[in-house]
Formats: structure tokens, C-alpha cells, sequence
């Protein structure tokens, strides 16, 4: 995808659509982004499209939403985060092509999901995705459960990136070349606004770590699934800024706050 950054500093999650089909251009752009392009676990993500109508599904949450994108894994390790990198990348690729989209757990009928996705007893839905036309004025419903939520506020930089330890926040100035995909992950969505990502900058390597506020669910953890968010935002920027990345599961041992939990390893190289 071209421009990451851009695409990721301009997109907005869209709960409010224009109620009208897609075109066939846009409906052969889709099938292309829902193509597994894989993920740095190696786990499988398996996407589809669905008719809301056909398949009887819909959302409180949502006004005007015709279609949606859901995608099902296997309960193994690493699930989550797979599952986030793959379902994040395809959202900020139909905002490339011009299309709204905002992962929605709780508020589905989760049934009629989980149905029409063939979910199997090993598998598992975290998050669909209404896909489609943006309005162009959000529903007063959108505009309240986005203030509800601080959708548009962040952490600071200093809470969220740190210089080789946790005791030593990392200042915007000293980011150098990675200061863009840190930016990046900065603005990267999360369930509820939590924002779980904390990354130790060590040299070459940048540690994510999970600082958990959500207790896990039948579904998984949700904001290991955030992580997966975080992690593709930061391989993508990266990557557009000249840098190599080679992810890896490999714990350095750094001291971590109560309730901070190693995820991965980012190894970036000019």
C-alpha cells in the first residue's frame, strides 16, 4: 500500500454510511484486499464479504450499512495479534480505495455472524467490519459515541515510546528515523480507546509490550488484537521510511510495569 502514513493519519473509524450498493470497480477492489496477504506469525486469516440483508446482519452501533467484512482464526498462538495485523491492514487499504470501515466486537448480532462466517468449534470471530461509502455528516449517534469514547484523543509520546528501559521516556526529537512509524502507532485505533501499545526503542530492536486494562473474554484478549493493530501500523511506516523489518518472539528480559506483558520484537535495519 502507498502512502501508509498519509492513509493512517487521515482515516477516521465510519459508523454513519451512504445507503447505496458499491460499484463493481469497488466490489473487484475488495476481493483483491481480502485476499490474505499474511502476517508475521504465520497464523491463517481467513476474510469474507457478506450482504447484511442476505445474512440477516447489523448493528446498533451503525446507520446506513449495507455489507461487511468479517474474518475468522484458529485458536492457537498468537491468534490475536495475527488477527489484528491482517484486519488492520485491510481496513487501512479500503481507505486507500476510498471505503469506511471500524472493527465492532460487542455491537453485532454475533450469532448471525458467526453463522454466515461458518465459525468452527477451533475458530474464532473477534471482530466484522461494516465496509461502504462514508457520509458525508456523521449520525448524531456516531457524534456521541465518539465523544463518548475520546476517539480523537491519544496518549502523550512519552507514555507510550521509551529509550531502553521503561524508566527513560523517549522524547519526539530523539525518535530519528523511526519518529514516523512511532507516529503512526500513536494514532492507531484500539477497543474503547485504550491504547494498550507501550514499545522500549533498544538499538535496532523496538520491544512492544501490553499493557492490559481489559480482562480477557470468550473471544480472546481483545487488546492483543489492538497489539496486531500497533504492530502493522509501525511495520508499514517503517518499511516506507527505508527500514528493513524482521519481527521476532524473543522476551529481553526489560523491566516492565505491573500488568505489562512482552508481545514482540521489531528488529529494523537500513
Amino acid at each position: 500500500m502507498e502512502n501508509a502514513a498519509q492513509v493512517i493519519a487521515k482515516r477516521k473509524s465510519v459508523r454513519t454510511f451512504e445507503d447505496r450498493p458499491l460499484s463493481t470497480e469497488d466490489r473487484h477492489a475488495l476481493a483483491d484486499m481480502l485476499e490474505s496477504k499474511g502476517n508475521p506469525f504465520g497464523v491463517p486469516v481467513e476474510f469474507r464479504f457478506l450482504d447484511a440483508e442476505k445474512h440477516g446482519l447489523k448493528s446498533p452501533a451503525l446507520v446506513g450499512e449495507r455489507y461487511y467484512v468479517a474474518a475468522k482464526v484458529k485458536r492457537a498462538g498468537n491468534f490475536e495479534i495475527a488477527f489484528g495485523y491482517e484486519f488492520e491492514r485491510f481496513c487501512l487499504e479500503a481507505a486507500a480505495a476510498g471505503l469506511g470501515t471500524v472493527m465492532l466486537a460487542a455491537s453485532l448480532n454475533r450469532e448471525a455472524f458467526e453463522q454466515a462466517m461458518q465459525v468452527g468449534n477451533d475458530e474464532v470471530m473477534p471482530v466484522a467490519s461494516p465496509v461502504g461509502y462514508p457520509a458525508k455528516k456523521r449520525s448524531m449517534r456516531e457524534r456521541a459515541m465518539r465523544k463518548a469514547i475520546g476517539a480523537d484523543d491519544r496518549l502523550a509520546f512519552g507514555e507510550l515510546f521509551f529509550a531502553g528501559s521503561f524508566d527513560s521516556p523517549l522524547l519526539p526529537d530523539d525518535a530519528g528515523g523511526l519518529l514516523a512509524a512511532l507516529e503512526a502507532v500513536q494514532l492507531a485505533p484500539s477497543a474503547a480507546n485504550k491504547q494498550p501499545w507501550r514499545l522500549v526503542v533498544d538499538g535496532s530492536k523496538v520491544h512492544f509490550y501490553e499493557q492490559r486494562t481489559v480482562k480477557e473474554s470468550p473471544l480472546g484478549d481483545v487488546q492483543k488484537v489492538d497489539m496486531g493493530i500497533a504492530l502493522v501500523h509501525f511495520d508499514l511506516v517503517a518499511r516506507e521510511s527505508g527500514f528493513v523489518t524482521r519481527f521476532e518472539q524473543d522476551d529481553p528480559g526489560i523491566a516492565s510495569p505491573e500488568g505489562c506483558e512482552y508481545i514482540a520484537t521489531c528488529e529494523v535495519a537500513r
